[in-house]
This record gives C-alpha cells, structure tokens and sequence, in this order.
C-alpha cells in the first residue's frame, strides 16, 4: 500500500504548466524524489502524457556525472525536449550540479568555480534558463543543505513555485497505518511520520532515526558551513530537544550547553548554529506574539522539530514530558494545516502575598490564525485534575476578547464547550477534524 501524500500532489497539479519551475524543498528524507518520481509521474500518465514525454534525470547516479557540469545539463534537456510540444522535466538531487566559471572568460574551458569567484553558472541558472523553454514545464528536488537551504528561496525570488515538503501529517501517518486513530498517535508521537521510518519494522525504527542525524544531517550542515567537527552541534540538538516547548534564548541555550558541557559556547555561535538547523528545516520556530498589543515580542521564542521520531531519537526515546510532544505535534500540524502560529503572550498586574502590585508574565501555547478562522490553544496530556485545569485555564479568564479558546487534552474526548464557554477536545478529533 502506497502512503499518500495528496496535499504535494494536489499542488503540483495545480502548478502545472505554470511557466514556472517547481522546485520541492523539505528535510532529507522525507520523501521529496518519491512524491516527484512515483506518485506524480503515476499522476501524468493517469492524465494521458505520454512516458517519452516525461524525462527524468538522476543527477546523483554515475552514468549521469557529465551532467553535473551546468552547461552539459542544459544543453542535454533541451535536445531531448527539442521538436516536443511539451515535456515534463524531473531534476532529481540537483544540489549534486557543480558551479563553473563563465567560459566565456576562460577560453571556452569549464572550469571549477572557486569560492571567491563571481562570474559563474550555477544550478540556479540552469533551473531559470530551462524554466524559460516554452514546451519543458520543470520539475527539481534537491536532497542536502545546499539545496534545503531556505537560501533557495532567495535565490528564485518570485521565478519559481516553492513546495515545501514536510514528514508525514498525522491525519497521512493514520491513513496509511489503518489502525484506530488513539492507537495511531501513540505510534506516532514514539516515531513521528517519516516516511522510511514509517515503513520500517518497531526494531528497525529507533536505530534508522538516530543514524539519520549523525550520517545526513550532521553532516550536511558540516560541509556546508565548513565547520571542523559535530561535538557543539550534537550537543546543542539534544538541549533544544530536551527543551521542545521551552522559552529559549541564545544566552539561555549557552548556559545549558556550560552547565552540560563544562565549556563555553557564545551566544553568536548558538545563534548561527539554531540558524543550521532551521536552514536544513530540522527545527522552526514559534515567536512570542503579545495578545494585548497585538504585535511580535521578543527575543525569546520556542522550538519544534519538524518531526517527533527525530525530536525523540536526540533523546534515545526517553520522552518523560508527554505534553512536550503533543505540543510538538499540534505546532507541526497546525503549520501542514496552512496556520500562522505564534506563541501568546500577555502581561498583567496582579496582588501577591504581601499585597503588593506584581507585574505577571502568562502565556497561551498557540495563537494559530488561518484567514477568518483564530484560536487560542492550550496543549495538555490530561485536565482531570483539578489543579492542571485550573492551570491551563487560568490564561483564558484574563483574555476577555473574542477568539475562540480550546483546550487539546490526550483523551478520546468529544468536542464539548464547559461552564465557562472554552471548547474542550480531544487531540485526535482536534487533528483530524477541527484544524481542517
């Protein structure tokens, strides 16, 4: 049984004939090549497009290295395009095409691009130059950080149809398992959705998710931002991990890392190694949006994985905070559900024990906006108990507007409206039916 991934799908038809490349970013490995070369091409041919009609081109294979030089891979489409009406182009694992001077400025030869020089053909330019052919509509994918890089974005500017391909939503993950939804998410908040995890057998998945790091991502951001070694890196990984849900800041994440470590690490370089992360789509961040002025706040801001199986493997799958996860998972669907998220923030003045006039921080996990539709949301493992509730609600009775407040508990719980008016719901209806 083939895993659907109907949103992607739906997308690329949509782009289709556009005018524009569609280049498909989104972490290593969560199934970019075979949403382009399996489903998609399933989709053409379903569509009557003929199979000499769609040419795909396997950069990261041998017998394709001459295509690596960007000049070669031009001038190759387009003669097996020519005297085509149209020709469905995959540039699969792009990244592995190399940069070359300008041969106008070098007698005719290709030469290697160095750091420092400018006139240069790149990737890019052969993405644009074959975008620009009427009968080639233009398809890529890219699978290390040189191509997932959120640079990639800057680079096409308005020139290119962005699909941002994330691992498996829950409401994928629950499709393809078949088994009841409680059953489903308690697999998938152990093992999040990605694909090959998803595939593999119980034994086979925790070792497959912690390789994943040390041999692809780790090394990926190494090569890519030339560092000497992975140790910082690593350790950083498990801090934020350890914090999924957290308020952090750069001086925060550099005491944990002393503390830890016994070794200093600057603000700066916590900051620029975050950066890594986010540029490889490892984590995103939620900042801190106050509810009263209505605005961005901050410095301070949390960070989710993009996966939990991945969150859970820097941990060796020692999760003790159950909400740290369901907090995890809300974010990232919240995000696949096309909702802008941010943490809710609000200050108020209240009487401590003394009697004196105290300014109090209070916080709301998510303020999630998609078009007219906006919630406050608070993420719990359980509000049976009476104190928790009390907790949880607490941010609610001080926000006397008018957006709409729930309460996501991991029960089996139907969507019902308590004394006070707050929507309560289980996480699995609030993940397969509310958000959409």
């Amino acid at each position: 049984m083939m895993i659907n991934r109907d949103k992607y799908l739906n997308q690329l038809v949509n782009a289709k004939n556009n005018g524009f490349p569609k280049v498909i970013t989104g972490i290593r490995r969560c199934g970019k090549s075979f949403l382009l070369k399996e489903i998609y091409y399933e989709y053409l041919l379903a569509d009557g497009v003929a199979e000499d009609d769609i040419i795909i081109i396997e950069l990261d294979e041998d017998r394709n290295s001459k295509y690596r030089d960007p000049l070669e891979l031009g001038a190759f489409v387009r003669e097996k395009s020519s005297g085509k009406e149209m020709c469905y182009v995959f540039l699969d694992e792009i990244q592995m095409v190399y940069s070359i001077v300008n041969p106008n400025l070098t007698d005719g030869k290709h030469i290697l691009a160095g750091k420092n020089d400018e006139e240069t053909i790149t990737f890019v330019d052969v993405i644009l130059g074959l975008s620009r052919e009427k009968n080639i509509d233009l398809y890529v994918t890219g699978s290390n950080s040189r191509m997932l890089s959120t640079d990639i974005v800057t680079a096409f500017r308005d020139k290119a149809t962005n699909i941002q391909l994330f691992p498996l939503s829950f409401e994928e993950f629950s499709a393809y398992r078949d088994i009841p939804a409680s059953e489903a998410l308690y697999e998938f908040m152990q093992f999040g959705g990605m694909p090959l995890a998803v595939l593999k057998d119980d034994e086979d998945k925790q070792p497959y998710l912690k390789a994943l790091f040390e041999t692809t991502y780790f090394r990926d951001i190494i090569e890519r931002n030339h560092l000497k070694k992975s140790e910082s890196l690593d350790e950083l990984c498990n801090i934020i991990s350890a914090a999924t849900g957290e308020l952090l800041n750069s001086e925060k994440i550099s005491n944990t890392f002393s503390s830890v470590k016994h070794e200093k690490i600057g603000k700066d370089t916590v900051e620029k190694y975050i950066g890594y992360f986010k540029d490889a789509f490892i984590i995103q961040e939620a900042r801190r949006y106050d509810l009263k002025g209505r605005k961005e706040i901050g410095a301070l801001r949390k960070y989710y994985f993009c996966d939990t199986g991945l969150r859970n493997a820097r941990l060796n799958f020692a999760f003790p905070d159950e909400g740290q996860i369901l907090e995890n998972i809300v974010y990232n669907e919240l995000i696949y559900n096309g909702y802008s998220v941010n943490v809710g923030v609000f200050d108020t003045i209240e009487k401590n024990r003394e009697g004196k006039s105290v300014r109090k921080n209070n916080e709301v996990d998510f303020y999630a906006v998609k078009g007219l539709r906006s919630y406050y949301i608070q993420v719990t493992a359980d509000i049976t108990n009476a104190e928790t509730r009390a907790r949880e609600v607490r941010p609610y009775m001080m926000l006397n507007d008018q957006v709409q407040k729930v309460l996501v508990v991991n029960r089996p719980v139907k969507e019902s409206r308590d004394e006070n008016g707050f929507t309560v719901i289980g996480i699995v209806d609030f993940l397969l039916r509310f958000i959409k």
